[in-house]
């Protein structure tokens, strides 16, 4: 049974034969992406874990995406109804809509095992564990067997639009050079399977021999790493050229292949 953003209102907090739970068939995974509370957030999804698996995109409570201003969802490519619909619901229709990915991306939607959003955020639960992350929606219950615990809330992050699935990746960068600069690094990866736009590692003071580490959601799976490049702009003229460079660049997958 998967539960796309299961009910909120009358039915949070019933018993268990009032509302979905893991009792209800042998694997129950749930998507929850409404889940802030009714009042006063017009929150429309459950918010506690109520599955063998419960997955929290984005933190569960607001979806990239939905922030967009009226006009701009309304008159929405889709057309004025679905525009509406969206406009008004967007973070709960945003369940079948991720569901619908998954089924075209097997191995997309990776959920992290995590104890809240902000613990996933800082980078304190990558990579997977050893029994791997299940992916969230159509492909979940192949993770039937590998659950180990009751631990059933995994989290990640998503796209603002279709195509929805991102993959995390880990960079870690030690910089070379003879003295600090301010600027910023950006860095994109170049893989197997496809290359990944810029994504920003470190800004501010840039000093040599300092590590620095970043996660990053990219929106393509690159498959295995060929390269790696590595940009970084002090974001003015500066007459006394400085030079920056990178000394190591670690890139590390969310679950081994």
């Amino acid at each position: 049974l998967s539960g796309l953003d299961p009910a909120q209102p009358y039915f949070q907090g019933t018993p268990t034969e009032v509302r979905l739970d893991k009792s209800d068939a042998d694997f129950v995974d749930v998507i929850h992406t409404d889940s802030a509370p009714t009042i006063p957030n017009l929150g429309f999804g459950i918010r506690p874990a109520i599955g063998h698996i419960d997955f929290y995109p984005n933190g569960g409570e607001e979806m990239p995406g939905c922030e967009k201003n009226p006009v701009s969802q309304i008159v929405d490519l889709d057309g004025i109804w679905e525009g509406t619909r969206d406009f008004v619901a967007c973070n709960h229709l945003r369940s079948y809509k991720y569901y619908s990915d998954s089924i075209i991306y097997p191995d997309g939607f990776l959920g992290y095992p995590c104890a809240s959003y902000d613990l996933f955020q800082s980078g304190s639960c990558f990579p997977c564990p050893e029994e791997g992350c299940p992916n969230m929606g159509h492909y979940a219950d192949k993770f039937k067997d590998k659950l180990k615990t009751d631990f059933t809330k995994f989290y990640l992050n998503t796209g603002e639009a279709k195509d929805f699935p991102l993959w995390r990746y880990k960079v870690t960068m030690t910089l070379s050079g003879k003295k600090k600069v301010k600027g910023y690094v950006n860095v994109a990866l170049y893989g197997s399977d496809g290359n990944t736009k810029q994504y920003q590692i470190a800004q501010g003071t840039l000093k040599p021999d300092n590590t620095y580490t970043a996660y990053i959601d990219a929106d393509v799976n690159v498959g295995e790493v060929t390269k790696v490049k590595f940009l970084w702009n002090n974001n003015w003229i500066n007459p006394t050229l400085p030079k920056l460079g990178a000394a190591t660049i670690t890139v590390e997958v969310g679950q081994s292949r």
